[in-house]
């Protein structure tokens, strides 16, 4: 399915990170052979870990409060927060309506929390930018990202066994879309329901609620059928995108995928005909940061730069689901902030069992 987003453009993107950056020979228990494959394969050299109580939302709030301060925008103009996560703070309620309060956001504001992960960045857009068109608000905020690689428990994270868990960082993004006379955005998304098994967290919620003991905990991952996915299912869009919008890699300064693995991109750049320098990488830095991982590659490439110059990037999220999507943005560096670093957390009232050094 193809959506227009009439007269929206993004006006600042932000991401932040703790403080805390884990080389993954530090953190797991394989020895040198296997991580030094694991390294090559993926891509992963190491990844920023949330703090003991940090959430999603705290480095999504880090973000934001990044532009809204530093642009000095009217927090009552901004009429929708959409939050992107598969971390939430708690199962009910949305984090977006603490994120709402949390930004000193108008009550008129409409705020929800989406569950999406990889494709969740250019989903999000697809929905802000759809709710600014048909609102009277000037200002939409897109909050994408996940915690993946910090324990649900509070309790001092033992290394790592499995090099499927090294695979994982911790980030949040924000991106400030405003509703302006501008060329259309141009977003293509599809879905398929039928492969939920690919990667799904099977035990802890309504359907399964209760675990056996004969299951190990956390997320399932068949990786060739994600490889698979990802390198037909991507591909074959990325390359309707550009024949649709009769457009060729030279029309784009990067391609800006979903920080999966090395291979998969690796893989998808060359189906696609992009050259190698044009794919971004940042997940050596970031790890697979889920719905973070476009606009964090952009924050790692352009966040520095003051030039003032103007990219077109053609960015694709795949992944959980199944689901795929592909925008091209036009983009200023300038309104790319630098990378933020926070070790704050949102404190509740409610009470915990104190963190284990």
């Amino acid at each position: 399915m193809y959506s227009e987003l009439k007269d929206i453009r993004v006006v600042a993107m932000a991401a932040a990170v703790s403080n805390t950056w884990d080389s993954v020979r530090e953190i797991s228990k394989e020895g040198d052979a296997i991580i030094n494959k694991f390294i090559k394969t993926t891509g992963v050299e190491g990844r920023y870990s949330a703090n003991p109580y940090q959430c999603t939302s705290d480095f999504c709030f880090a973000a934001a409060e990044k532009i809204l301060n530093d642009r000095g925008i009217d927090r009552n103009e901004i009429g929708v927060l959409v939050f992107v996560t598969q971390t939430p703070d708690y199962g009910i309620p949305a984090t977006g309506c603490l994120l709402q309060d949390r930004l000193g956001l108008n009550k008129s504001c409409l705020a929800f929390d989406v569950n999406l992960g990889c494709s969740g960045f250019t989903y999000g857009m697809t929905i802000v930018g759809s709710l600014l068109q048909n609102t009277q608000c000037r200002y939409g905020l897109l909050l994408a990202g996940d915690t993946s690689a910090r324990e649900r428990s509070q309790k001092k994270r033992a290394k790592v066994g499995h090099s499927a868990e090294l695979l994982f960082g911790d980030s949040g993004t924000a991106t400030l879309i405003e509703k302006v006379p501008s060329e259309k955005i141009l977003v293509s998304s599809h879905t398929d329901g039928s492969g939920y098994k690919a990667i799904i967290s099977p035990y802890g919620s309504f359907r399964n609620p209760d675990r056996p003991e004969t299951e190990a905990p956390g997320t399932r991952m068949d990786e060739i059928m994600v490889f698979n996915f990802a390198t037909s299912e991507a591909t074959e869009q990325i390359n309707d995108y550009m024949k649709v919008t009769n457009t060729t890699p030279d029309d784009y300064d990067c391609l800006v995928l979903h920080q999966a693995n090395l291979m998969i991109m690796k893989r998808i750049g060359k189906k696609t005909a992009f050259p190698a320098e044009k794919v971004l990488v940042s997940l050596n830095k970031f790890a697979n940061t889920s719905s973070s991982s476009i606009p964090i590659t952009l924050v790692d490439k352009y966040g520095e730069e003051q030039d003032g110059k103007i990219i077109n990037a053609l960015c694709c999220g795949f992944g959980i689901g199944l689901s795929w999507s592909t925008i091209a943005l036009p983009l200023n560096v300038n309104d790319i902030y630098p990378l933020v670093h926070t070790d704050d957390y949102f404190v509740d009232g409610y009470p915990h069992d104190e963190a284990v050094d």
